[in-house]
């Protein structure tokens, strides 16, 4: 099966195709503009967001060949008109796969300040979910690099139940709501406060996975499960000498494998120079955590690995670092370089997003 990648670097979105099995494209667009984060219609996978730091929302209707601004571009400049979105730094995007209008599927935006927007004509006008920013727990909402501000790092509509979406505050809240963003339920005394990447399960029901920085307060705490939609929460360390989690990702045919990268702490999850550290663990029904790095580069040098799966695909996994894009194809536990031109300026960037899409 070929397929199409989209790799938010620091500082440009690389799309990459694969032509044959041992030959693939790349081409650079939004060029300088910091990529933070990208989705694609489940349905429509030609449609694809793309969040940038500064510079607003860009889509394209063509699998990432051209890219339009969207979101009423310089909403963040002028007064607010209910349709755009007024924040210009975007931090997360997720396009649900059943609460759909008009041929699109409905599109969820989060910003730095913590706020979420939402779309149901692809992205021509969005919905302040303004309730949000209600919430009781709101006011101790901070993100440890600049304590003054914080943001939505991860958005995730639940595949079984329309209208139910979650989100993960960073720092300070996993919060839900059942009806597409109108009325919201704030976070549970044993919930994660710092989840980095949250995921559900087409094939498991009410199941939340939640890889967090947690890990630094309490090791158990940086990998957490629910089975009763966040109503409480399952910790494990086991296996783990590292806790401070940042991607995750579950194999499409079995939601009890799940890999995820971690690190000693922040630092060294997101330094780009000799400090930086980072391994990928991988567990299954069978197994605690266990080291997953064979075929991938040694820890030292490694960001934080950003981790992605593609439902058409079984047991397969792509890893995304600064040193290049690698993929499993034995559900994690074997690692394979793929021939991606790698530029040296790479090397020293902080990678942020990966999309994987059936070509």
């Amino acid at each position: 099966m070929m397929v199409k990648l989209y790799l938010a670097m620091e500082r440009d979105l690389l799309v990459v195709h694969e032509s044959t099995q041992t030959s693939w494209q790349t081409e650079a667009h939004l060029v300088g503009m910091q990529p933070t984060c990208i989705a694609a219609d489940p349905l429509r996978p030609e449609r694809v967001y793309c969040g940038t730091f500064g510079r607003g929302l860009w889509g394209s209707e063509d699998a990432g060949h051209s890219w339009q601004p969207m979101g009423h571009p310089g909403a963040a400049m002028e007064p607010y008109d209910g349709l755009g979105i007024p924040l210009a730094k975007i931090t997360a995007l997720a396009v649900s796969h059943n609460e759909r209008h008009n041929g699109y599927g409905v599109v969820y935006a989060g910003t730095e300040p913590a706020s979420l927007f939402r779309s149901e004509d692809g992205g021509a006008t969005w919905h302040d979910l303004a309730t949000l920013r209600d919430l009781p727990s709101a006011s101790s909402w901070s993100f440890p690099p600049r304590p003054y501000s914080n943001l939505v790092r991860s958005i995730t509509p639940d595949p079984h139940v329309t209208g139910r979406i979650f989100v993960a505050i960073e720092a300070g809240a996993l919060v839900f709501s059942p009806d597409g963003g109108n009325q919201w339920h704030d976070r549970t005394p044993d919930s994660p406060l710092d989840t980095h990447t949250l995921l559900m399960h087409p094939l498991a029901p009410n199941r939340l996975y939640s890889a967090a920085g947690d890990g630094l307060r309490a090791p158990e705490r940086g990998y957490n499960e629910s089975y009763d939609a966040g109503a409480t929460w399952h910790h494990s360390a086991e296996g783990r000498d590292h806790h401070y989690l940042w991607g995750m990702a579950i194999d499409p045919a079995d939601p009890e494998t799940v890999l995820v990268s971690a690190s000693p702490n922040a630092y060294r999850a997101h330094h780009t120079r000799a400090e930086a550290y980072s391994t990928i663990y991988r567990k299954t029904a069978d197994s605690v955590w266990q080291e997953a790095r064979q075929g991938l580069p040694a820890p030292h040098g490694v960001v934080a690995p950003v981790l992605a799966t593609n439902a058409q695909e079984p047991h397969t996994f792509y890893a995304l670092t600064n040193k290049g894009l690698h993929r499993s194809q034995d559900a994690g536990q074997v690692w394979a370089s793929l021939p991606v031109p790698w530029q040296d300026a790479y090397l020293n960037q902080h990678q942020q997003a990966l999309l994987v899409v059936s070509a």
